[in-house]
């Protein structure tokens, strides 16, 4: 198995679940006379990032881990979302740009040292192949399945296929 079937296909079939996702809790607002805003803005906790900020950072993670293990420019992309149909064109973005990814691009992406941010005033180094198990899937997995939880809390009526994004 190449390190693009490794990486790109897991990254697009969550990505299609969060839009998923999104469509049911845009619904759930509407059939429940609920202000998208309330959604939107939802946390599990007070310290934790909001759903907008978990779709978005999802995204990032995505792209700029495609980015990285091909030994591409990292996109930056402003947090400027503020409605699901802002969030649907974040992840339609992502998608896209994972999709023009070619398998070539990433031979060699498992031994190429990647350089990324650890908080604000750090960086460290890994091998792609660590890089993306022990750093890119793990963060993108969290922010993936913590919109999930964020919209599961509060009533809309999703399960893990779900976010699987399988019928």
């Amino acid at each position: 198995m190449s390190f693009h079937d490794l990486t790109v296909p897991a990254f697009l079939q969550i990505l299609g679940g969060l839009s998923g996702l999104l469509q049911k809790a845009e619904a759930h607002c509407k059939a429940k006379n609920i202000q998208p805003e309330a959604l939107l803005s939802a946390r599990l906790y007070p310290d934790m990032y909001p759903l907008t900020r978990q779709v978005q950072t999802a995204c990032d993670f995505a792209m700029k881990t495609c980015a990285r293990l091909t030994g591409n420019e990292v996109p930056t992309t402003p947090d400027t979302e503020t409605s699901f149909e802002e969030l649907q064109q974040r992840i339609a973005k992502a998608t896209d740009y994972i999709k023009s990814f070619k398998p070539a691009q990433f031979e060699g992406g498992d031994t190429r040292e990647v350089t990324f941010p650890v908080g604000p005033n750090n960086t460290r180094t890994l091998k792609g192949q660590q890089y993306l198990v022990n750093f890119a899937f793990p963060n993108f997995y969290f922010h993936a399945a913590t919109a999930h939880g964020i919209l599961r809390h509060n009533g809309v009526e999703i399960g893990k296929r779900d976010f699987l994004g399988v019928k």
